[in-house]
C-alpha cells in the first residue's frame, strides 16, 4: 500500500494589506483612460448627430438647392452608391421659349451620377460639347424636369446645367460607398 501523501495547507500568494487583498493601482493611467473614454463617447455622439442631420446622406444638410434666375435645381448633395435619387429642375415662364425649354447637362450627370430616366421624355437630345442638350415640351406656366439618378461608383462628382440666357449652374455631389 502506498504511503499517504503529505498534505500541506494551501497558502495565499496574493499579498494582503490590513486583511484585504492588495491590488496594484495606477491612478494616473486610470485618469488617462477615463479621458480617452470621454473623447471616444464625444466622437460617437458627434457621428450620430451628424448622421441625423444628414451629413452622410438623406437628411437636412444632404439636400441641395440652387436658384438662379428662372431655373431652380433640387438634388441630393450626398448620395449613396447604387441608391436611386431624383434631381429636379424647375423652369419659370421666362425660361420657356415657343413652348419648349432647352437644357444642357454635363456628361457627369449622364455618366458619373448614373442618369437612368428623364421625366418627361425630351422631344430631342444632342450629344456634344462635353454634355447632352435636351429640348423639352413646356406649357406657358412653370415647368419641371426630373432626372432619376443612380450612381455606380463612389467619389466627388461635379455637374453643370445650362439654360440659354442664364449663367451656368455648377455644383457637386458626394457619392458615399
Amino acid at each position: 500500500m502506498p504511503a499517504a501523501p503529505h498534505l500541506k495547507p494551501v497558502e495565499d500568494t496574493v499579498p494582503m494589506v490590513h486583511g484585504e487583498v492588495a491590488i496594484g493601482e495606477d491612478l494616473e493611467f486610470q485618469r488617462r483612460w477615463w479621458r480617452f473614454e470621454r473623447i471616444v463617447w464625444i466622437a460617437f455622439a458627434l457621428i450620430v448627430l451628424l448622421d441625423l442631420l444628414g451629413v452622410f446622406g438623406k437628411g437636412y444638410f444632404a439636400k441641395g438647392h440652387i436658384h438662379q434666375g428662372p431655373v431652380e435645381v433640387k438634388f441630393e448633395r450626398v448620395e449613396r452608391l447604387g441608391t436611386p435619387s431624383i434631381m429636379t429642375i424647375h423652369f419659370a415662364p421666362e425660361a420657356i421659349h415657343r413652348g419648349t425649354v432647352q437644357l444642357w447637362v454635363s456628361e457627369s450627370v449622364v455618366g458619373d451620377l448614373g442618369n437612368r430616366r428623364i421625366i418627361p421624355q425630351p422631344e430631342s437630345s444632342t450629344v456634344g460639347n462635353s454634355g447632352v442638350s435636351y429640348i423639352f415640351p413646356a406649357s406657358g406656366g412653370r415647368s419641371s424636369v426630373l432626372f432619376a439618378l443612380q450612381p455606380a461608383s463612389p467619389g466627388v462628382f461635379r455637374f453643370a446645367l445650362r439654360v440659354p440666357g442664364v449663367n451656368e449652374i455648377r455644383s457637386r455631389v458626394v457619392v458615399m460607398p
